[in-house]
């Protein structure tokens, strides 16, 4: 039920990497400029190429910032947050060569970032962006400047001018002189193995990292089906320990309410009070009964029919709260339909309307629905609502809003609906109030 929060925390992180790349980036940038001007001593379009490093120094800044901002990252930003870098990238070779630049191959940089960190299309998108921009720097973009020898090999080149051409056959001069179309096959196969290594990456590297993502949520998920499992078994011993030593003070309360009302003549205003304390013993003594037996005697979940179940329910509940008044409505089709049923799905469902009571203590709407596949039932209460938080940590353990609740609630009725096949999900209504939402497949050709 946490998945936003995790995939939020993915960003986050994603991003904080890439920020790091950037600023090595940007280093590595400013270094090999250095190195060219310093020692190469070629001439370059300074100023641009300085102004695209500078944007780029910024920008990380800026996401630096983002990253401090409490709000959720998504695979949209992180493929823009790639698509700056390409762009100056662009900037630099275009003014560096274009092509023919030997840098030209950290285009897959980006492809292999999109690939390992976001999904398959975005790995595409990115393969087709720096494609496009690898291509027009095949045919837009300014040549680099031939270098000029020093002094010294100046002379020794005019010293070799004057001496006479020795004879030299003419495939040996076409050996030794690469012509202009060997060069332009050269940077067109550049281009196309970038292509291939692109098409690759894209495909092959996005397909392993979907897989180690399925592999992970799956690892992820059975590691926290083993820890809700023990933290039922515990709550099991320690319920059923629970039940056996409440007999005794629930019988002693019998016992002292029994005598009370045999003295409800001297006492009369207290004899509806004790009327409904004898009811709430008696429905107590029941529950633990109920607990017991199940406990010694626990079978499969069988089939009922979906009314005779949630009839069987709402009584029991409207035992419990006697208050509390409510509305039920089935508005499915005239077939009823059944569904697999047991004690445990009773008992989530009275935690799930002991909630809603506890939201609306004056009312609340029921309504069942249903299609071919599943069953959607639905409580409806009139209360202030769910905060940001309580949504998010819905159906955690030992997680409550409630000033003596133990947050176990929730937590066990989705574990129970989890296993009969169903979910419950709860939400905000536009109108007011808030709506617990239970799920569970239709059971059909089994009585």
């Amino acid at each position: 039920m946490n998945s936003s929060i995790f995939s939020a925390q993915t960003g986050r992180s994603h991003l904080q990497r890439l920020i790091t790349l950037r600023s090595i980036a940007v280093l590595a940038q400013c270094i090999t400029l250095a190195l060219v001007y310093y020692f190469l001593a070629i001439k370059l379009p300074w100023l641009p190429m300085v102004i695209a490093i500078e944007v780029l120094a910024i920008i990380n800044f800026l996401s630096w910032l983002r990253l401090r901002a409490n709000y959720p990252i998504s695979d949209w930003e992180l493929f823009a947050q790639l698509c700056v870098d390409v762009l100056v990238l662009s900037v630099l070779l275009y003014y560096g060569g274009g092509s023919t630049n030997p840098f030209v191959s950290l285009f897959l940089l980006p492809v292999v970032i999109a690939a390992t960190t976001l999904s398959q299309r975005f790995a595409w998108a990115m393969a087709l962006f720096t494609t496009a921009c690898y291509t027009l720097l095949m045919k837009y973009y300014q040549p680099l400047p031939s270098h000029t020898p020093p002094p010294d090999e100046m002379s020794m080149d005019m010293n070799m001018a004057m001496e006479p051409p020795m004879m030299t056959d003419h495939s040996q001069m076409q050996h030794m002189m690469p012509t202009d179309d060997a060069f332009n096959m050269h940077v067109a196969g550049m281009w196309l193995g970038y292509v291939i290594s692109a098409v690759v990456i894209a495909y092959f590297v996005a397909k392993m990292t979907q897989a180690v993502r399925v592999r992970d949520e799956k690892l992820a998920r059975i590691r926290e089906e083993t820890l809700r499992n023990e933290r039922i078994v515990a709550l099991g011993i320690q319920a059923a320990g629970a039940a056996h030593e409440l007999g005794t003070p629930l019988a002693t309360l019998s016992v002292v309410i029994g005598e009370l009302k045999n003295e409800t003549d001297a006492l009369p205003e207290w004899r509806d009070s004790l009327t409904l304390l004898d009811g709430q013993v008696r429905v107590c003594k029941k529950i633990l009964d109920k607990l017991l037996s199940n406990a010694q005697d626990i079978g499969d979940p069988r089939a009922q029919t979906l009314d005779t179940f949630l009839a069987d329910t709402l009584n029991e509940w409207q035992i419990l709260r006697p208050t509390v008044h409510y509305q039920f409505q089935l508005i499915g089709s005239p077939s009823i339909p059944s569904i697999m049923a047991d004690r445990t799905l009773h008992a989530a469902l009275l935690n799930l309307l002991n909630n809603a009571a506890d939201a609306s203590p004056q009312s609340i709407s029921i309504r069942a629905d249903w299609n071919e596949a599943q069953v959607t039932f639905e409580i409806l209460d009139q209360g202030p609502g769910l905060t940001a938080v309580a949504i998010a940590n819905a159906g955690s353990a030992y997680f409550t809003t409630k000033q003596e609740g133990r947050g176990l609630g929730l937590f066990l009725a989705n574990a129970t609906l989890e296993r009969l096949g169903g979910s419950v999900r709860l939400f905000n209504r536009e109108g007011g109030g808030a709506t617990t939402e239970v799920k569970l497949p239709i059971v059909r050709g089994r009585k």
